[in-house]
């Protein structure tokens, strides 16, 4: 699929994001699988400003393939995520607050609700890496392996899908259910959580689920 199809569904995502609070000062990104390697959200530019023009799209190598911008100083990430993962079509990186609080904590989020499906499971916290480094691309595959998000510790969050809106959805759930779980933490409270055979019934009937 050619990397224009993608471009407004890119900006529409990482602009719903920003006025949602979950890439505070633009600091998240949003890509799409294309036929030569992936369409990428610029650096440093506010998404307020950016147009469907300013989107990058680059092979996995990190080789700009087509646009005058910089990318996103997370192409690593993105290109890992592609590389090892042939059913991801669409990632959104954010640093949305709840979900965040978390990795700053180094804790990820277990089955304490159904919609944790969503994500394909707990959402594990990855190992700290610096940001835009291989390390950190690596620390991201790992943390993905059988699921649709993971954290990132002491930085922000990671969701991929089968397209942006898929991918999108999985990350503001992971933030609707960070911050539950954060009211459970706070009120002195333990979830109760789901057990493996209630949460595997819940994955199958997930598997169709917003087609």
């Amino acid at each position: 699929m050619s990397a224009g199809d993608f471009r407004a569904e890119i900006l529409a995502t990482a602009l719903a994001l920003d006025a949602a609070g979950l890439v505070p000062n633009k600091s998240g990104n949003v890509s799409a699988r294309t036929d030569r390697g992936f369409l990428l959200t610029p650096a440093a530019l506010p998404y307020r400003d950016t147009t469907p023009a300013d989107l990058v799209e680059i092979a996995t190598d990190g080789t700009v393939l087509d646009g005058t911008r910089r990318p996103s100083s997370e192409w690593r990430m993105h290109a890992a995520i592609y590389l090892a993962r042939p059913d991801v079509q669409a990632i959104v990186h954010t640093h949305s607050p709840h979900a965040t609080a978390l990795a700053c904590a180094g804790r990820g989020l277990p089955p304490f609700h159904y919609m944790i499906a969503l994500a394909g499971g707990d959402v594990r916290c990855a190992p700290y890496a610096t940001f835009g480094s291989g390390e950190l691309a690596a620390s991201a595959v790992t943390g993905l392996e059988g699921r649709r998000a993971t954290l990132l510790a002491n930085h922000g969050v990671i969701a991929v899908g089968r397209n942006v809106q898929a991918a999108r959805a999985v990350a503001f759930e992971v933030e609707n259910l960070a911050g539950q779980y954060l009211a459970l933490l706070a009120a002195g409270l333990e979830p109760n959580l789901l057990d493996e055979a209630e949460l595997a019934r819940v994955l199958v009937k997930f598997a169709d689920y917003g087609r």
